[in-house]
C-alpha cells in the first residue's frame, strides 16, 4: 500500500491512479481518503444503484434549495437534446 498526501494526490493524479496498489491519502498526517484500483471495466449493479439514489437525492436537495421547478429542468434538457442533435447532424 502507498502513502500519498492530498497534494501529491492533486499533483500527480493520473500517475498514482495508474498503480496497482491501494493508495492512502492522507492530510495534515490524518487519514483522508483510501483509493483502491479498479481492474474491471464496469461497477456492480448494487454499487450503481447505491450511487445513483445518492446522487439523485443530492441533486433533489440542491434542486428544492435552489426553488427549481421541475418543469424547467425538463425544458432545459429537452432544449440541449435539440441543440446536440442539431450539432450532429441530426443523428
Amino acid at each position: 500500500m502507498r502513502v500519498s498526501t492530498v497534494r501529491e494526490l492533486r499533483d500527480h493524479a493520473t500517475r498514482l491512479m495508474q498503480e496497482s496498489d491501494p493508495l492512502l491519502i492522507t492530510q495534515r498526517g490524518r487519514l483522508a481518503g483510501v483509493f483502491i484500483p479498479w481492474t474491471t471495466t464496469t461497477l456492480p449493479v448494487e454499487w450503481k444503484r447505491e450511487l445513483f439514489l445518492a446522487l439523485s437525492a443530492d441533486i433533489g436537495h440542491q434542486l428544492k434549495k435552489a426553488r427549481v421547478a421541475e418543469d424547467s429542468v425538463l425544458k432545459d434538457f429537452d432544449d440541449w437534446k435539440k441543440k446536440r442533435r442539431a450539432t450532429r447532424g441530426g443523428r
